[in-house]
Protein backbone atom coordinates (compact mmCIF):
# COMPACT_ATOMS: atom_id res chain seq x y z
CA UNK A 1 0.00 0.00 0.00
CA UNK A 2 1.38 3.50 -1.31
CA UNK A 3 0.43 5.86 1.85
CA UNK A 4 0.24 9.68 1.02
CA UNK A 5 0.31 12.86 2.12
CA UNK A 6 -1.44 15.72 0.55
CA UNK A 7 -0.02 19.29 0.62
CA UNK A 8 -2.13 22.19 -0.40
CA UNK A 9 -3.20 25.36 0.42
CA UNK A 10 -6.99 25.00 -1.10
CA UNK A 11 -9.37 22.29 0.61
CA UNK A 12 -11.20 21.83 -2.72
CA UNK A 13 -7.55 20.83 -4.33
CA UNK A 14 -6.81 18.32 -1.88
CA UNK A 15 -10.24 17.00 -1.78
CA UNK A 16 -9.73 16.60 -5.69
CA UNK A 17 -6.73 14.62 -5.09
CA UNK A 18 -7.98 12.32 -1.81
CA UNK A 19 -11.47 11.10 -4.51
CA UNK A 20 -8.76 10.11 -7.08
CA UNK A 21 -6.04 8.55 -5.14
CA UNK A 22 -8.44 6.63 -2.41
CA UNK A 23 -9.87 5.11 -5.25
CA UNK A 24 -7.23 3.35 -5.99
CA UNK A 25 -6.53 -0.46 -4.40
CA UNK A 26 -2.94 0.09 -3.67
CA UNK A 27 -3.07 4.15 -2.43
CA UNK A 28 -3.88 5.18 0.92
CA UNK A 29 -4.19 9.13 1.51
CA UNK A 30 -3.18 9.05 5.44
CA UNK A 31 -3.00 12.81 5.96
CA UNK A 32 -3.74 16.70 4.59
CA UNK A 33 -1.58 19.92 5.24
CA UNK A 34 -2.45 23.75 4.30
CA UNK A 35 0.79 24.71 4.68
CA UNK A 36 4.67 23.82 4.67
CA UNK A 37 4.89 24.08 8.57
CA UNK A 38 1.77 21.22 8.13
CA UNK A 39 3.58 19.17 5.88
CA UNK A 40 7.07 18.81 7.37
CA UNK A 41 5.04 18.40 10.94
CA UNK A 42 2.92 15.04 9.52
CA UNK A 43 6.05 13.72 7.25
CA UNK A 44 7.62 13.15 10.77
CA UNK A 45 4.72 11.51 12.49
CA UNK A 46 2.87 9.58 9.47
CA UNK A 47 5.65 8.52 7.15
CA UNK A 48 3.89 8.16 4.32
CA UNK A 49 5.87 6.69 1.16
CA UNK A 50 4.58 9.60 -1.19
CA UNK A 51 4.02 13.48 -0.43
CA UNK A 52 2.13 15.22 -2.83
CA UNK A 53 3.48 18.71 -2.38
CA UNK A 54 1.77 22.33 -3.62
CA UNK A 55 5.08 24.42 -4.12
CA UNK A 56 2.82 27.79 -4.03
CA UNK A 57 1.73 28.27 -0.17
CA UNK A 58 1.50 31.29 2.06
CA UNK A 59 4.41 30.88 5.11
CA UNK A 60 6.54 27.68 4.61
CA UNK A 61 6.53 27.13 0.54
CA UNK A 62 6.43 23.68 -0.78
CA UNK A 63 10.46 24.14 -1.53
CA UNK A 64 11.59 25.02 1.95
CA UNK A 65 9.06 22.03 2.79
CA UNK A 66 10.48 19.61 0.49
CA UNK A 67 13.94 20.53 1.62
CA UNK A 68 13.15 19.81 5.22
CA UNK A 69 11.12 16.21 5.13
CA UNK A 70 14.14 14.97 2.73
CA UNK A 71 16.73 16.02 4.44
CA UNK A 72 15.32 14.30 7.50
CA UNK A 73 13.52 11.80 6.54
CA UNK A 74 14.91 10.27 3.29
CA UNK A 75 12.48 7.24 2.78
CA UNK A 76 9.52 9.89 1.88
CA UNK A 77 9.19 10.82 -1.34
CA UNK A 78 8.15 14.32 -2.87
CA UNK A 79 6.17 14.51 -5.85
CA UNK A 80 6.11 18.60 -6.60
CA UNK A 81 3.31 20.34 -7.95
CA UNK A 82 2.92 23.59 -9.65
CA UNK A 83 -0.02 25.47 -11.66
CA UNK A 84 2.58 26.19 -14.40
CA UNK A 85 4.64 24.12 -16.43
CA UNK A 86 8.13 26.48 -16.21
CA UNK A 87 8.22 27.33 -13.05
CA UNK A 88 11.84 28.38 -11.40
CA UNK A 89 10.28 26.91 -8.08
CA UNK A 90 9.77 23.14 -9.87
CA UNK A 91 14.05 23.37 -10.56
CA UNK A 92 14.15 24.62 -6.81
CA UNK A 93 12.21 21.74 -5.82
CA UNK A 94 14.10 19.21 -7.54
CA UNK A 95 17.21 20.42 -6.07
CA UNK A 96 15.74 20.61 -2.87
CA UNK A 97 15.59 16.68 -3.13
CA UNK A 98 11.66 16.66 -4.95
CA UNK A 99 11.46 13.21 -6.93
CA UNK A 100 9.23 14.51 -9.74
CA UNK A 101 7.34 17.34 -10.95
CA UNK A 102 3.31 17.11 -12.31
CA UNK A 103 1.80 20.39 -13.54
CA UNK A 104 -1.62 20.50 -11.46
CA UNK A 105 -3.80 19.96 -14.80
CA UNK A 106 -2.73 16.28 -15.36
CA UNK A 107 -4.98 13.98 -16.19
CA UNK A 108 -6.27 11.67 -12.95
CA UNK A 109 -4.47 8.61 -14.62
CA UNK A 110 -1.01 11.30 -14.65
CA UNK A 111 -1.38 11.58 -11.37
CA UNK A 112 -1.61 8.04 -9.94
CA UNK A 113 0.86 7.30 -12.17
CA UNK A 114 3.03 9.86 -10.84
CA UNK A 115 2.30 9.12 -7.47
CA UNK A 116 3.57 4.94 -8.05
CA UNK A 117 6.23 6.07 -10.26
CA UNK A 118 8.24 8.07 -7.31
CA UNK A 119 7.11 5.60 -4.68
CA UNK A 120 9.34 2.71 -6.81
CA UNK A 121 12.15 5.23 -6.35
CA UNK A 122 12.09 6.42 -10.14
CA UNK A 123 11.70 10.27 -11.32
CA UNK A 124 8.06 11.35 -11.80
CA UNK A 125 9.18 13.88 -15.30
CA UNK A 126 8.81 13.36 -18.35
CA UNK A 127 12.42 13.50 -19.97
CA UNK A 128 11.85 15.96 -22.44
CA UNK A 129 10.35 18.37 -20.45
CA UNK A 130 12.39 17.96 -17.59
CA UNK A 131 15.40 19.15 -19.92
CA UNK A 132 13.06 22.32 -20.85
CA UNK A 133 13.08 22.99 -17.17
CA UNK A 134 16.30 22.69 -16.69
CA UNK A 135 17.54 24.33 -20.06
CA UNK A 136 15.51 27.13 -18.95
CA UNK A 137 16.45 27.68 -15.71
CA UNK A 138 19.75 26.42 -14.68
CA UNK A 139 22.32 28.51 -16.37
CA UNK A 140 25.89 27.69 -16.37
CA UNK A 141 27.72 26.02 -13.32
CA UNK A 142 25.52 27.43 -10.90
CA UNK A 143 27.87 24.98 -8.22
CA UNK A 144 31.33 24.56 -8.00
CA UNK A 145 31.17 21.32 -6.24
CA UNK A 146 29.40 19.65 -9.52
CA UNK A 147 32.47 19.38 -11.74
CA UNK A 148 34.07 17.75 -8.19
CA UNK A 149 31.35 15.26 -8.15
CA UNK A 150 31.72 14.16 -11.62
CA UNK A 151 35.51 13.44 -11.39
CA UNK A 152 35.33 10.01 -9.83
CA UNK A 153 32.70 8.65 -13.16
CA UNK A 154 34.23 6.37 -15.85
CA UNK A 155 33.97 7.81 -19.30
CA UNK A 156 30.83 5.66 -20.61
CA UNK A 157 29.20 6.69 -17.06
CA UNK A 158 29.98 10.76 -18.42
CA UNK A 159 28.33 9.42 -21.85
CA UNK A 160 25.22 8.05 -20.23
CA UNK A 161 25.03 10.99 -17.99
CA UNK A 162 25.03 13.62 -20.80
CA UNK A 163 22.46 11.21 -22.57
CA UNK A 164 20.14 11.13 -19.56
CA UNK A 165 20.39 15.11 -19.33
CA UNK A 166 19.41 15.16 -23.18
CA UNK A 167 15.91 13.42 -21.86
CA UNK A 168 16.91 9.71 -23.12
CA UNK A 169 15.29 7.00 -21.10
CA UNK A 170 16.94 3.95 -20.21
CA UNK A 171 15.75 1.62 -23.42
CA UNK A 172 17.02 4.61 -25.57
CA UNK A 173 20.56 4.87 -23.90
CA UNK A 174 20.69 1.38 -24.65
CA UNK A 175 19.66 1.02 -28.18
CA UNK A 176 21.95 4.40 -29.34
CA UNK A 177 25.19 2.68 -27.18
CA UNK A 178 24.17 -1.38 -28.63
CA UNK A 179 24.34 -2.46 -25.10
CA UNK A 180 21.43 -4.00 -22.81
CA UNK A 181 19.33 -2.10 -20.55
CA UNK A 182 20.44 -3.89 -17.79
CA UNK A 183 23.65 -2.74 -18.52
CA UNK A 184 22.53 0.73 -18.78
CA UNK A 185 20.61 0.34 -15.06
CA UNK A 186 23.93 -0.55 -13.73
CA UNK A 187 25.59 2.61 -14.97
CA UNK A 188 22.97 4.52 -14.01
CA UNK A 189 22.87 2.93 -10.33
CA UNK A 190 26.42 3.62 -10.50
CA UNK A 191 27.12 7.08 -11.50
CA UNK A 192 23.89 7.93 -9.29
CA UNK A 193 25.84 6.70 -6.30
CA UNK A 194 29.17 8.66 -6.97
CA UNK A 195 27.71 12.04 -7.83
CA UNK A 196 25.30 11.84 -5.07
CA UNK A 197 21.83 11.85 -6.15
CA UNK A 198 18.64 9.76 -5.82
CA UNK A 199 17.13 10.12 -9.30
CA UNK A 200 17.18 11.52 -12.73
CA UNK A 201 15.53 14.98 -12.24
CA UNK A 202 18.76 15.64 -9.58
CA UNK A 203 21.43 14.16 -12.15
CA UNK A 204 20.61 16.46 -14.59
CA UNK A 205 20.89 19.68 -12.60
CA UNK A 206 24.29 18.50 -11.95
CA UNK A 207 24.90 18.01 -15.78
CA UNK A 208 23.72 21.41 -16.50
CA UNK A 209 25.53 23.14 -13.73
CA UNK A 210 29.37 21.12 -14.45
CA UNK A 211 28.60 22.46 -18.06
CA UNK A 212 28.23 18.87 -19.81
CA UNK A 213 25.08 19.94 -21.46
CA UNK A 214 24.29 23.51 -21.86
CA UNK A 215 20.44 25.01 -22.30
CA UNK A 216 19.31 24.78 -26.15
CA UNK A 217 21.41 22.20 -26.80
Amino acid sequence: MITVLLVDDHALVRMGFRLMLDAQPDIDVVGEAGDGEGAVELSRRLRPGVVLMDLHMPGMDGVRATELITAELPGVRVLALSTFDLDENVVAALRAGAAGFLPKDVSPEELIEGVRVVHRGESAVAPRLLTRLIGTFVRGPASRSAPAALSGLTEREREILVLIARGRSNAEIAAGLAVSPSTVKNHVTSLFAKIGVRDRAQAVIIAYEAALIHPGE
